[in-house]
């Protein structure tokens, strides 16, 4: 707790590494040993990025494993924060790895994973979705003179919510306009980049 390298999420035991650097690559993740390569070439979630070797954008290695006992995986998103010059924030989220063959559309969104949620069952399957998520991602839109934050943000595909279990269980009647649907999540802590003095 320390040294900020958590991560929490909406009730799932889903496992999330997230580090940041300036030279990840593909080859790390594929070593089978991504941590150890995350320590040696960067720094965990919760850190400060080390100043730039020379590279004209942050690279980002997240994984995530699914819940032994949960769902699959929908989706890695990473989150970009960041304050203009006026003092103005703005949020940017970058969908960076999925599972099956969806592609973003035309305007850049990627398609719903599906959905295989039994209201009646409360229950779902995991014909859907991956075990295991991860990838190398470089910031598009780095901008080296401001000062930015990065978290990962993992979902599951969809799963009944609370409330489904809840009138399965006890025969009780859904209110009206609840929310029936929803998909368990985890965030990292950030990792942040402040620009050179």
């Amino acid at each position: 707790m320390a040294r900020k390298e958590v991560y929490g999420t909406t009730g799932p035991r889903m496992m999330v590494r997230f580090f940041g650097g300036w030279e990840f690559n593909e080859e790390d993740l594929r070593s089978r040993q991504p941590a150890f390569r995350g320590y040696e070439k960067g720094v965990p979630m919760g850190g400060d990025l080390r100043t730039s070797n020379g590279a004209t954008a942050p690279t980002f290695m997240v994984f995530a494993l699914r819940d032994p006992i949960g769902a699959n995986l929908d989706r890695i998103q990473i989150v970009k924060g960041w304050m203009t010059a006026n003092g103005e924030t703005h949020e940017k989220v970058y969908d960076v790895a999925w599972s099956g063959d969806r592609q973003p559309g035309s305007d850049g969104k990627l398609p719903p994973v599906g959905n295989t949620v039994d209201l009646e069952a409360a229950n779902w399957t995991n014909t859907i979705g991956a075990s295991e998520l991860a990838t190398v991602w470089t910031d598009p839109d780095f901008d080296p003179s401001r000062n930015a934050f990065y978290y990962a943000r993992v979902l599951e595909i969809p799963t009944p919510r609370w409330i489904v279990y809840d009138a399965v269980r006890f025969g009780v009647e859904i209110p009206e306009g609840a929310e029936l649907i929803g998909q368990e999540r985890a965030y990292t802590s950030p990792i942040w980049y402040s620009p050179a003095d």
